[in-house]
């Protein structure tokens, strides 16, 4: 997946109220066949038994299909994801990731994570930020008033701001990750960054 440095994100949200929204509904088993790496082959595929019936046809009412929610993610428009509890629950299967960042999505908010499925997401380069359930339950609040609601999330400073009321909360994140999220380095290239280091070290 695409390689960005984050900062801060500040954006439109696509509120995706499921709890335990597991993989199988993030990307269907079938799609784990194909050996493709496209990112818009597993974006286009991102909850698709969800969004669309067995002809292919959107569902009605699913909000993904909602004309305020439809837009495709770009720079402030559903760069976010806010998801229901126990995001990414179920089988540890990458391509889930694969499918959010394939979206374009760049950030998944939730009171809650699979482990797997986090880390996954930090490794395709999207951000999963845990807040309270309050702030969960107020941002889906703000949302549903008016779908232009803005949240900004600064990862430097590593807070998440609902921008409707005014109101933040700190998030937590490895150490690690967060350096390479912000110089947009996989886990090679902190290897290959830190080649001089580990040389030396081998040398005594």
């Amino acid at each position: 997946m695409a390689k960005q440095k984050f900062n801060i994100v500040k954006s439109t949200c696509i509120p995706i109220a499921i709890d335990n929204n597991n993989t199988d509904n993030i990307i269907p088993a079938r799609y784990l066949a194909f050996t493709t790496r496209d990112p818009k082959f597993y974006g286009d595929a991102f909850m698709h038994d969800l969004r669309y019936d067995a002809n292919d046809k959107p569902i009605e009412g699913f909000v993904m299909n909602k004309p305020e929610f439809s837009e495709a993610p770009r720079e402030g428009i559903h760069e976010i994801i806010v998801g229901g509890k126990n995001w990414g629950s179920g089988s540890s299967r990458e391509h889930a990731a694969w499918a959010i960042a394939g979206y374009g999505i760049r950030v998944v908010i939730s009171s809650s994570f699979a482990d797997i499925h986090r880390n996954n997401l930090l490794n395709c380069f999207v951000l999963p930020v845990i807040v309270s359930p309050e702030f969960q339950a107020e941002l889906f609040d703000s949302i549903e008033k008016d779908s232009n609601t803005i949240v900004t999330v600064d990862l430097p400073n590593q807070t998440v701001t609902n921008e409707a009321t005014g109101h933040s909360e700190k998030f937590e994140i490895n150490g690690y990750k967060k350096y390479c999220l912000e110089n947009a380095l996989d886990d090679i290239d902190f290897l290959l960054e830190n080649q001089d280091k580990i040389v030396e070290w081998e040398s005594k």
